[in-house]
């Protein structure tokens, strides 16, 4: 998005979203691992790692029919905002720390401000969906208080 690249334009067909025969662990078996694994600190991105590597599962959607977001939304156990915003925020926190005792690191100014900029088209995203409130606004000062949560 930021860069002079051109990028990559192909078509492939979208994946086949069966479970392959291969995968041992069941529906009920699965939503549990998830529930504990989510109770246990782990994000939702980590929580598909865990699954692909260490169970064999390679596509979460396909084992349950479900993303592991709406199974911790059914269960009530969805963070109150989403995992990349979340990043972003710390990113951009970590960025402003920097920049508090290197002013004139031009580089890392650069930087964090096309992450604050990602944040502004998400928190907009987030809006239109309905998964952020209508009256809630990023600004670099209470995001610092908004990561320590």
């Amino acid at each position: 998005m930021h860069s002079r690249k051109k990028g990559k334009s192909a078509s492939a067909h979208p994946p086949a979203h069966v479970n392959p025969d291969w995968v041992t662990l069941d529906k009920k078996e699965a939503e549990k691992l998830i529930i504990d694994l989510f109770k246990a600190g782990n994000s939702m991105s980590r929580i598909g790692l865990i699954l692909r590597d260490q169970y064999g599962v390679p596509s979460v959607k396909a084992l349950l029919g479900k993303s592991v977001k709406e199974l911790l939304d059914e269960h009530k156990l969805l963070p109150a905002f989403p995992e990349d915003l979340m990043n972003l925020i710390r990113k951009a926190v970590s960025l402003h720390n920097h920049m508090k005792t290197n002013r004139m690191d031009n580089h890392n100014k650069r930087i964090m401000q096309l992450t604050e900029s990602k944040i502004r088209r998400l928190v907009h995203y987030y809006k239109e969906k309905k998964m952020l409130p209508e009256d809630w606004h990023y600004e670099p000062d209470s995001a610092a208080l908004l990561v320590k949560e």
